[in-house]
């Protein structure tokens, strides 16, 4: 019995050792020569992405509908990166298909897909409309869904194939004042998580990432409905805060080495982790809180004032030096 123990007590050592040494030489694995496809790739998280992916010696291909964004994102990658940019309307299924032929025919496959391109509109729900919870679904849902469609034979044929999606942690925790982005958020992570199972009988390992906070810049591009400077300056606020909001560069990195080992699941800051257990563990509790959370936030104003960006609803509070960190990465990440 002692004899077939200690049997049982060393197999079982030499398997973490054994697991050990593939996790290890999974986390080395890089990304070189890889085609990486990185929808939303021309500013905010998508370019800090290409620039991780630059790094590790991949070939960029960046959609984006704005070709002026994508000319200066390619300068901001410098001269040395091997980088395709297409402009491409992310909602326009026969554009995502023509694109990714274009990226085929360049680099002759793709290897990773990032599912990086977003949309946020902040405001009280009744201003909301169906158009709105539209356009956010066709960018966080079916674009994702039709990108990994039209990728998936190459990915099949890949030596490292990998898909990212982004999510958020308003993928798992739906917020008040952004209800659109939660729930197209909420979608994608439904569908990524289902493709992660789905697609390993292939070798093509699926990463959800659940960001919280973090200071990419994309304040100034975000669509503001109601009391729009008082929207944006909570947001922008939340946005730059040293202790609720995570670096970009930092986030990026984390993203790539998740996606590099192959892990299903990504979620940071800490502060985003410890709300989501805070949810999980005390739901009708946290549900009572965000109603709290609610009724801080701005009401909605006594008649309809369309909808602005970010840049065009700025106060005496946004930008200040309390926004200095967001505004920087705006800068930084091609969001001005």
């Amino acid at each position: 019995m002692v004899k077939a123990t200690g049997w049982k007590i060393a197999l079982g050592c030499l398997g973490l050792v054994a697991a050990s040494y593939v996790a290890l030489k999974e986390s080395r694995r890089r990304f070189q020569n890889c085609s990486v496809v990185i929808s939303g790739g021309s500013r905010g998280l998508g370019l800090e992405l290409a620039r991780q992916f630059v790094k590790e010696g991949a070939r960029l291909a960046l959609l984006a509908r704005d070709s002026e964004e994508l000319a200066r994102a390619e300068r901001m990658l410098g001269d040395s990166a091997d980088v395709l940019s297409i402009a491409c309307d992310l909602r326009s299924k026969d554009q995502i298909q023509s694109a990714i032929s274009q990226v085929v025919e360049a680099f002759g496959g793709v290897d990773v897909l990032v599912n990086c391109a977003g949309i946020i509109q902040v405001g009280p729900f009744e201003l909301m409309d169906q158009e709105d919870f539209d356009e956010a679904m066709d960018v966080h849902l079916w674009a994702p869904l039709h990108l990994i469609i039209a990728t998936l034979p190459y990915l099949k044929k890949s030596r490292l194939p990998r898909v990212i999606n982004i999510s958020s942690i308003g993928g798992r925790i739906s917020m008040p004042h952004l209800l659109p982005y939660c729930t197209s958020k909420f979608a994608l992570a439904g569908l990524s998580e289902g493709l992660r199972s789905e697609l390993a009988r292939h070798g093509i390992y699926v990463t959800t990432v659940y960001p919280g906070l973090m200071r990419t810049g994309s304040h100034i591009n975000a669509l503001f409905k109601g009391k729009q400077k008082r929207e944006y300056a909570w947001f922008s606020l939340g946005a730059a805060a040293p202790f609720l909001s995570i670096d970009s560069t930092t986030a990026a990195e984390k993203i790539v080495r998740a996606a590099r080992r192959g892990k299903a699941h990504l979620m940071y800051p800490l502060i985003a982790r410890t709300v989501d257990i805070k949810k999980t563990l005390c739901p009708n509790l946290f549900a009572l809180a965000l109603t709290v959370v609610n009724r801080l936030l701005p009401g909605p104003p006594h008649k309809d004032t369309g909808l602005r960006r970010g840049r065009d609803s700025q106060s005496w509070i946004s930008p200040s030096p309390l926004t200095a960190l967001g505004d920087r990465a705006a800068r930084r990440n091609n969001e001005l």
